[in-house]
Order: C-alpha cells, then structure tokens, then sequence
C-alpha cells in the first residue's frame, strides 16, 4: 500500500535545481570554465587547459614538491612495496603502522607539542574533531571567516556556539565576557580561528587571542593548513611566526597544501590527542590512507624542514606578485601571507567573462571565487603562488589582469 499526504506535496528531489545565490546557480555558464576545469601536464606553474599553456595559480604546491624528484622516487618506491590497498580496515581495528606512528612523532615535534594525531582527510577530521571535543554544556566561539570544514563542526556541535566578526578581538572579548558569565557549570569554552585564513590570505591574530587566555578560561584550536610548513622562521606555522605555539591547544595542520599531498594532524597535550584517537569519528569509521602516502607524507615532512630555500622562493614570488598587483590600481586587501585575492567589482556575468578572457587571451589561469565560499557580495579571484613561479610568470599575469579588468571595468 503506498501511502500519500493529503494536498500539495514537493519532490525532494525538486530542490536540486540551481537555486540563485548557490555555487549551482553557475553551473550552466561555467562548468568546464570556473567549475570542474581540467587542467593536463605535469603539475607545476605552467600547465595545459583547453589545449593551450597557461600560467597557473590554482594548485595547491606551494613548496614545490608535487613533482620533486626526490619525492616521485619516494612515492614510487612505496607504491611497489607497498601496492594502495595496504593498510586494509580503518586504522583502529586492522591499520595501524609504525611508519604512521613515526609520522606523527615527527609531526609532534614540529608542531612544538607531545603528541600528534594524523587523520586521513582535513576536512572531516577538522569537523569530526570539533564534534568529539565539545558536548552539550560547552560553547564554541569561532572566527566568522572560519573554513566550512570548521563551521561544519559547530553544526554537528548540540550546544550553543557564536561567531565573532573576522579578527575582531573587541567583540570576541565582549562574547568570552558574556559566555563565561553564562557558562555551565560543567562546561567549557572551545575558541576556533584559522593561522592564514584560505581565501584573504590575513592572519588570525593569534597574539592577542593568546593574551586573552589571562583573563578568560578557554581553549584554542587553531586550523593552520595555509600556514604549516609556510610561515615562521621554520615553516612551524603561524604560531611560530607569531611566538605563541605554546598558547595554542590543539593545532592543526594538513599536507595538502605545502605538502601537495593529502593527509591532516592535529596536535596538543598527550592526553588529549589521545582522546581524540578513540573518539574522532570520521576517523574510526573509515579506512586508513595508503601506506604509500603516509611514507610519502614522512618524505613531505622531511623536505618541509630542511629545504628553507623552497620556503624563501616562495614568500619571494608571492611579494613580487603582491607588490606589483597593488602598484597596477589592483586591491589585493590585507594579505599577509602568499595566499593572493584580487578583489572584483563586478557582476557575475562581468566575473565570468573577465576569467574567460584572461585564459582565451592571456594564458592566465586564476580561481574565481564567489559566496558561499567568500562572505555575500564578494567576488574574487584567488592567486597561489608557488616556489616554481618566476619573475616571468609575475609580470605576464599581473599584466593580463590589469588589461582585462580595466577593459571591462575603466578605470576610476
């Protein structure tokens, strides 16, 4: 017997088409385009889209190790000893390694903390982390500006939660003061904010937030995958650049992005990284990384440490590029970090033409991004400067930028 409601009903199925103000409401006009573009060839800052070479700042390389030698040979050897199926279940029940245990042993003590525990994926690890942390008595106060991954996080979370404006020490000082007032008597306070934050490319004012911890009871997680093996005198992170990474609780860091791998870790007390070994769920319930990425990942790490002059191109291709894209009328914001916006003051339509043209054109291929993954009414591309960039690659796309957004835009 098939059951019906009474009256109008709608086919869940109704709500999958594009919705203005939604990622899906361009995918008709840029699929292929901005969305799900196919880029070919070997992964550096030249490589091929639409049968053409361009100029690319859209990978997440920014070491330069995606295709080093030395770590191809490493990844190669491990995939023929070890093959992609090793370890075989999650890493709680059948997976656990000992080259996963040195991993995080050499995370630890690059992080500055006891302990470390390594995560297959950042996103789910950072979401699932935050829900196995905080229970129904304990509020979470995050950055606004915060990754989807942590605000995923305070959704799954069952208790109350708040968002201070982005950098915003006045207000977040305003928000411990009220909540530490308010606050359960079995309850904590989780603070969350990012080291670089992935699309401005500012840096979370870590400084002040750890200051805060003399007047109020607090802990602070600090998502740094833009950071880790990028900022402080070591590539330690925004903590170390800041001199702070002993305030920080819980650090967290990723390889997909300095690393050009995939993989996370979060790191912090002994006791803690412990707890969160046996109650992380996106971990428990899901299969380990193959072992030719975590011996890869060991290789990563190594690299990371003891090659600052990858780490020194970079910062100085991203300043150049900065530099010059200011010196062209082009806002850049506040960027402290080589993560680079260029700001848009234009309609979609005007955005997608622009970004056409700078491939069809120019040979440029840069990220657009729009709401949701920025704040309503910001449009921008997002430049990621890597240490194989040059001088050459710097003036050909600051170039095409100024000509194709002046031509669409004038100039004031």
């Amino acid at each position: 017997m098939r059951y019906r409601l009474e009256g109008p009903q709608m086919d869940l199925f109704a709500k999958t088409k594009p919705v203005e103000g939604t990622l899906g409401s361009w995918a008709e006009r840029t699929h292929g385009l901005c969305a799900f573009p196919k880029l070919r060839g070997e992964i550096s800052n030249r490589m091929s889209f639409g049968g053409r070479e361009c100029v690319v700042w859209s990978i997440n390389n920014y070491l330069g190790l995606a295709n080093d030698p030395e770590i191809r040979a490493v990844d190669a050897k491990a995939a023929a000893e070890y093959g992609l199926a090793a370890p075989m279940g999650s890493r709680m029940m059948s997976g656990e390694s000992d080259e996963l245990e040195y991993l995080e042993g050499e995370l630890a003590d690059y992080a500055g903390k006891p302990a470390a525990f390594f995560m297959n994926f950042g996103y789910p690890g950072m979401s699932s982390m935050i829900d196995a942390l905080a229970g129904r008595h304990d509020v979470i106060v995050y950055d606004a500006h915060c990754h989807a991954c942590i605000v995923d996080g305070v959704v799954l979370h069952q208790g109350k939660h708040f968002a201070f404006p982005h950098n915003d020490i006045a207000a977040l000082t305003d928000l411990l003061e009220r909540v530490s007032a308010q606050l359960h008597p079995s309850g904590g306070i989780l603070v969350v904010t990012e080291g670089v934050f992935g699309m401005s490319g500012d840096l979370g004012r870590l400084d002040e937030i750890v200051r805060l911890k003399e007047r109020f009871d607090f802990r602070l997680l600090v998502d740094d995958a833009h950071g880790f093996g990028v900022t402080g005198p070591s590539g330690g992170g925004t903590g170390e650049h800041f001199g702070v990474q002993d305030g920080i609780d819980l650090y967290f860091g990723t390889f997909a992005k300095a690393g050009a791998s995939i993989g996370a870790f979060v790191a912090g007390a002994s006791e803690v990284v412990s707890f969160l070994r046996y109650n992380t769920r996106s971990q428990i319930f899901s299969k380990g990384l193959p072992m030719p990425v975590v011996v890869g990942n060991r290789a990563r790490l190594r690299l990371m440490r003891t090659r600052p002059e990858a780490r020194e191109a970079l910062w100085s291709v991203a300043g150049l590029l900065q530099r010059e894209l200011r010196a062209r009328g082009l806002e850049v914001g506040a960027t402290q970090s080589p993560v680079t916006p260029v700001y848009l003051d234009m309609d979609t339509e005007g955005a997608v033409e622009f970004i056409r043209r700078l491939r069809d054109e120019h040979g440029v291929f840069a990220s657009l991004v729009t709401y949701p993954v920025v704040p309503r009414g910001v449009t921008q591309l997002r430049l990621t400067p890597t240490a194989l960039h040059t001088a050459d690659d710097v003036a050909r796309t600051v170039e095409a930028i100024e000509k194709v957004y002046f031509d669409l835009v004038g100039r004031a």
